[in-house]
């Protein structure tokens, strides 16, 4: 099985991770949320993972579409937010409005943010204390756009970072895979220079995207 995140409108990004995870051979791919915000290919982005019955849980960004709600904490992310909720079309924002909020699957627990608010907590850092007593072997969750895997020996901690916006300084997309158990964290090159063009033509000025360069969130810079 493959596990993906926060893909954020950014087309180019996902094809070249879903090529990945079929090169792979993996048969199952679940989407730990936010489809939505960011960069201006949403629809073209739900539409792929509509294609391939991919399981999407609700992140914050989808909440904010599905919604009509405004990020409480970001500027550039609700102007971003306001250029979607003009282009999403009605059936994909449907789609949108229907994700469940946590997903278990055998002994895996999936969510977007954490445990304690499955849709909008940041678990920046992680602890065995927090996944003790908790029902599961692995755990998967998003949100921060940094990759993550932690081993605690009878429970796995795992964020496979962002397909479309990185945010570890590593501009190439993210994701996990897991085998017979064993979860592998992996990268992907894609065309940045084509989302690039994709948010120019749109009307967006090069301070939403110039941070794709560099795997940083948006008015990053090379680290």
């Amino acid at each position: 099985m493959a596990i993906l995140s926060d893909v954020h409108g950014n087309l180019p990004a996902l094809d070249a991770v879903l090529r990945r995870i079929d090169a792979l051979g993996c048969d199952t791919v679940y989407s730990l949320g936010d489809v939505a915000g960011y960069y201006c290919q949403v629809n073209e982005c739900i539409d792929l993972l509509r294609e391939r019955a991919i399981p999407h849980l609700m992140g914050n960004h989808d909440r904010y579409l599905a919604a009509g709600r405004a990020c409480p904490r970001s500027s550039s992310a609700n102007v971003c937010l306001d250029f979607q909720r003009q282009a999403i079309r009605p059936d994909n924002l449907e789609w949108l409005s229907q994700a469940r909020e946590a997903l278990t699957v055998g002994d895996v627990s999936m969510v977007h943010g954490g445990w304690l608010d499955p849709v909008d907590e940041y678990l920046d850092r992680v602890e065995a204390d927090y996944f003790r007593g908790r029902p599961g072997r692995f755990f998967f969750s998003g949100h921060t756009h940094v990759q993550v895997l932690v081993d605690f020996g009878a429970q796995t901690y795992c964020n496979p970072g962002s397909v479309g916006q990185p945010r570890d300084g590593d501009p190439r997309a993210a994701f996990a895979w897991m085998d017979r158990g064993r979860i592998t964290l992996e990268r992907v090159a894609y065309d940045v220079d084509s989302i690039a063009r994709a948010m120019n033509e749109a009307g967006f000025p090069s301070y939403f995207y110039n941070n794709l360069y560099y795997g940083t969130k948006i008015g990053g810079t090379r680290p």
